[in-house]
């Protein structure tokens, strides 16, 4: 039996930054990792000889701007970032040989939508000098505990009434009514709308925009970056850095439950038999279905939580596709050479239907795609001359099983040979990821599903991951959920494990006594209540 100030479930990202965070503040932290490698969703592997692939995220615009990760100061512990020649681009057809892409100058962007039609270059430079001017406050919104306060008031000041107004009018937008507003040519319309469909909300759904907008900035201000060598180099800089810091790690051993006495969590118990005491606190980076049914005692939790997580949605399972070529891509399109994150397979209509198909229960027989070039963006990825590859595209919610995702990645294959005459030609190497085998990669990717909970609307913000439990505090004093399935949600940003390490330090103490009451106080009224 272990007996530490704090145990950190699961080593994702959200993990590590929890583990350091707690262990900068002098805490004996224990982290205890179900998998053999730490990481979560952010690992790589030679799944083909000489080719290094990224097994789940690849592009990390939102590490670079996070909090949470910049202040771990990762560089110091040997992380290197890639960047790229160009961050985005999308083709608008199969036939495009002109795909817009997204340059690393904003005047060369705005010259190239200018060209493709007039106002729209001028539209381009006005929206990323908005960006500009409200990308602070915005990001601060984005990443602070909900509710948020320094970030709305520094954007009121900002701005003003009136105009914070229209920035939250426009922020709330449907994607597609968002570019159709903004530009008024396609090709600019699309390098937002794709950017928009790395979240798994329709491009008409109210909120989608936001996404687009966040993302397509991203590109723009400082592009897509990637860790040098794999995205497992950004995880083994966070475990290097928290154990700098004097956390210790424990892999291979899954957490069964979480022990709860008179109201409090007290320790972990894993599959192996071994035990762990926390006596300041528990930090859970693991799904919020996971938390609730299954490791916590049912004493624990009250009906009325049980009841809303009933309605929880996961985001829509995905398939990864990866590739090993022995020669750089043939684009049709040569703009599309030098980006690493390119968009196929849907224009604007398209991604409408597209996203009709899986929320109708349709294996899509022209599948929206991402498709990443690993050594465009990071010569590190394989040799000289070749490129390491994958596509990444989604099933609907209830159809993940493996003939379906076998015929979902057959259709990837012809939408990358339709927009590069000649691909498979190239092709070397090929692993299909399907969603059994990200769930069982990693446990928190329910039936493929990686952003932790779906991105729409209905459940972000105080519905995420259900009405009552939206910070990182539980009805269970000592324990914080710390995933993707707390504000603000997906991505490789940490910040929902910086929130619970916050929380954790915040109530403990005599000092905390205050903001113990408070927080119960407000748990106890938001997750009881008649269940219909």
């Amino acid at each position: 039996m272990s007996n530490v100030d704090a145990v950190v479930i699961g080593s994702g990202p959200n993990g590590l930054v929890a583990a350091a965070t707690l262990a900068d503040a002098g805490w004996d932290v224990a982290v205890v990792e179900a998998q053999p490698t730490p990481g979560g969703a952010v690992r790589s592997a030679e799944l083909v000889p000489g080719f290094t692939s990224d097994l789940f995220s690849a592009f990390y615009p939102l590490s670079t701007v996070s909090p949470a990760l910049r202040g771990l100061d990762l560089e110091s512990h040997g992380l290197r970032w890639s960047h790229a020649p160009r961050a985005v681009g999308h083709a608008r057809s199969a036939a495009d040989e002109d795909a817009p892409v997204i340059h690393p100058d904003p005047a060369d962007t705005a010259a190239d939508l200018e060209r493709r039609q007039p106002g729209d270059g001028v539209a381009w430079t006005a929206l990323v000098e908005q960006w500009h001017h409200i990308k602070e406050p915005l990001l601060s919104i984005l990443f602070s505990p909900f509710p948020p306060v320094r970030g709305p008031s520094a954007l009121l000041r900002r701005l003003g009434t009136a105009e914070s107004l229209r920035v939250a009018r426009f922020l709330l937008l449907p994607a597609r009514r968002m570019a159709h507003e903004l530009f008024r040519d396609e090709a600019a319309r699309l390098l937002l709308l794709g950017n928009a469909m790395h979240a798994d909300t329709p491009p008409d759904a109210p909120g989608s925009g936001v996404m687009g907008y966040i993302l397509t900035m991203l590109a723009q201000d400082g592009g897509y970056p990637v860790p040098v060598g794999g995205a497992g180099e950004l995880s083994a800089a966070m475990v290097r850095r928290a154990e700098h810091a004097g956390a210790h790690f424990h892999y291979g051993d899954a957490v069964t439950g979480i022990e709860v006495r008179s109201g409090r969590a007290v320790g972990v118990r894993t599959a192996s038999g071994a035990r762990y005491t926390a006596r300041r606190a528990v930090i859970a980076d693991v799904s919020a279905p996971a938390l609730y049914g299954s490791l916590l005692p049912d004493h624990a939790v009250p009906a009325r939580v049980r009841a809303d997580l009933d309605h929880f949605e996961w985001d829509t399972p995905v398939l990864k596709v990866n590739y090993a070529l022995s020669q750089k891509i043939p684009w049709r399109s040569p703009s599309l050479s030098g980006a690493g994150t390119v968009h196929l397979g849907a224009d604007d209509n398209g991604l409408v239907r597209w996203m009709a198909d899986l929320t109708t229960g349709t294996v899509p027989a022209r599948p929206f795609l991402l498709f990443g070039q690993m050594t465009t963006a990071d010569p590190s990825r394989s040799p000289e001359g070749t490129e390491s590859a994958w596509a990444y595209t989604h099933l609907p919610r209830d159809i993940i099983d493996n003939a379906s995702a076998d015929l979902l990645a057959a259709r990837v294959d012809d939408v990358l040979e339709a927009h590069a005459p000649g691909f498979a030609d190239r092709v070397v190497g090929r692993v299909v990821q399907r969603p059994s085998d990200l769930e069982a990669a990693d446990a928190n990717l329910v039936g493929g599903a990686v952003n932790g909970g779906t991105a729409q609307l209905h459940q972000q913000l105080v519905f995420r991951p259900g009405p009552g439990i939206s910070r990182s505090e539980t009805p269970v004093q000592r324990l914080y959920l710390g995933s993707a399935s707390a504000h603000p949600g997906g991505g490789v940003h940490g910040v929902s494990g910086l929130n619970a390490a916050r929380a954790a330090l915040g109530e403990d103490g005599p000092r905390g006594w205050l903001r113990r009451r408070t927080s119960r106080a407000v748990i106890d009224l938001l997750s009881k209540g008649p269940i219909p």
